[in-house]
């Protein structure tokens, strides 16, 4: 049985496990990154709508504001559904990336402030695209990202695994930081993106391949479509 290791920070290490282990696989649960809530004054003058890049920010956003009303943009669909649980009622979905993100607002003509709520270090620059359709984007850091702690003697058992989910940037630093000193030949990466794996570009594994799409059902879809990196 395929042993996939899920590197991204709970909680969606472990709906990414059930997944996977739906498919067939052994999920090993290890993030490489966790997420934690700053503290965040929320100013909300001349704000029209907001902007969310991830899950985690929607979540640290609605702990900060009780604000549910106006309009919702988010980038995919896990985050639209993570708002619309959290009970923003109107939520758009660019179903996409950043840049996507940014065409969506650029198109909805929006006359205000977007407010960005966002991690204290954002992939994608969603306020600078915006600024060239004469939007401006306020960004909030409501969040960091900050490397974890992996269980003891958890890379003493690397060569057992098969291949490994990356679904943001910071995770690929992680690991391309322990890969640096562990090459892992065998090692099948797959990435949420093309951006999520560029920071493995130099590390040693057996196959870095991309989603065809910035959401995890064509990343998780690669397991089925791609064999392992060793036979």
């Amino acid at each position: 049985m395929r042993r996939i290791w899920i590197t991204r920070a709970e909680p969606g290490a472990e709906a990414t496990a059930g997944r996977v282990e739906a498919l067939g696989f052994e999920a090993i649960v290890a993030p490489l990154i966790e997420t934690r809530p700053l503290p965040a004054s929320v100013d909300l003058k001349g704000v029209e709508a907001l902007a969310f890049t991830s899950a985690t920010g929607v979540r640290a956003f609605a702990a900060l504001s009780g604000k549910r009303d106006g309009l919702v943009f988010a980038v995919g669909e896990a985050t639209a559904a993570t708002a619309s649980d959290a009970g923003f009622a109107t939520v758009i979905s660019a179903d996409g990336d950043v840049e996507d993100l940014a065409w969506l607002i650029a198109d909805a003509e929006i006359d205000g402030v977007v407010l960005h709520p966002a991690a204290a270090k954002t992939a994608g620059d969603l306020a600078g695209d915006l600024a060239e359709a004469g939007i401006t984007v306020r960004t909030l850091p409501v969040y960091e990202t900050v490397p974890a702690e992996l269980p003891a003697g958890f890379l003493d058992g690397l060569g057992e695994i098969d291949s490994v989910l990356v679904h943001s940037p910071s995770a690929a630093t992680e690991l391309a930081r322990i890969l640096a000193g562990r090459p892992a030949p065998h090692l099948a990466v797959y990435g949420i993106s093309p951006a999520a794996l560029a920071p493995l570009a130099e590390a040693a594994v057996g196959r870095r391949i991309a989603a065809a799409l910035p959401n995890e059902d064509a990343l998780i879809s690669l397991l089925t479509e791609t064999p392992a990196a060793r036979a």
